[in-house]
């Protein structure tokens, strides 16, 4: 996603949040950026740092350039959007997501270019944003390098292959889906910005289960798993367009 995309989103979730006039609380990690992030992305909305959106990932990265990140949010009610953050990566950033009639939960994998709070905010119905996260350490360039696939060669021979399945349980229906996308952040010299951009899934009745907006902070060949209700046992269909024009359509089954 474009540095001008990336304000538009911004912007639009700024204008999807309801102004209350209500300042936001200091920042429990003492981030330099937190308050501008908190301006841009958030309005004047009400902000909660709170324990009941669980962040899990990696006290130490290995690889800067695929670092898990997973969100759990189904402790609150009725969530409407889940927004990864990195406070100080030059796209911060990672994905919109808004779960529609998915459970509220999302585990990706991201860059990072270098020390940083990585963060989730949470929107709820009644206009709350829930925020939780916490510093994560970085050797950094996850972002100022180029993807594997581009020094191998081979991304092209392999774009927007899909793979994917469900795995139907009694308390949810799990979903992993992944796609070949080499994800170029604009960052490396002499390789433009490209990426997938959405993600769209479709229940067999043509139900809307979840819609994600994504920037090229996600980690080259994207995966995502997410949680839909239980008794769904598909087909659901996965439908990905990229920043090019280029769209990816695929049916995942038990």
């Amino acid at each position: 996603m474009t540095r001008r995309a990336s304000l538009l989103l911004a912007a639009l979730l700024a204008l999807c949040s309801p102004g209350q006039g209500q300042a936001t609380p200091a920042d429990p990690l003492g981030s330099p950026m937190w308050a501008n992030h908190a301006a841009w992305l958030l309005g004047k909305a009400p902000v909660r740092f709170d324990p009941a959106v669980i962040v899990t990932m990696p006290d130490v990265t290995e690889n800067q350039h695929v670092f898990p990140v997973t969100v759990d949010a189904r402790a609150l009610p009725k969530v409407q959007r889940i927004v990864v953050l990195m406070d100080l990566n030059p796209l911060p950033v990672a994905i919109d997501y808004q779960p529609e009639g998915a459970l509220a939960y999302v585990s990706l994998r991201i860059k990072l270019d270098q020390r940083t709070p990585v963060r989730a905010l949470v929107l709820t119905a009644d206009g709350i944003w829930h925020v939780a996260g916490r510093w994560v350490d970085a050797a950094g360039g996850g972002c100022s390098a180029p993807p594997v696939s581009r020094v191998k060669g081979d991304w092209a021979q392999h774009l927007g292959e899909m793979r994917g399945r469900l795995w139907p349980q009694a308390d949810q229906t799990r979903l992993r889906v992944t796609v070949r996308h080499p994800m170029d952040t604009g960052y490396v010299d002499n390789i433009a910005a490209y990426n997938i951009e959405s993600l769209r899934l479709r229940g067999a009745a043509g139900q809307a289960l979840g819609t994600m907006t994504i920037n090229g902070s996600v980690s080259e060949d994207p995966a995502f798993t997410l949680l839909l209700p239980p008794g769904l046992g598909g087909p659901v269909q996965v439908h990905m367009a990229d920043s090019n024009g280029r769209t990816f359509d695929g049916t995942l089954a038990p």
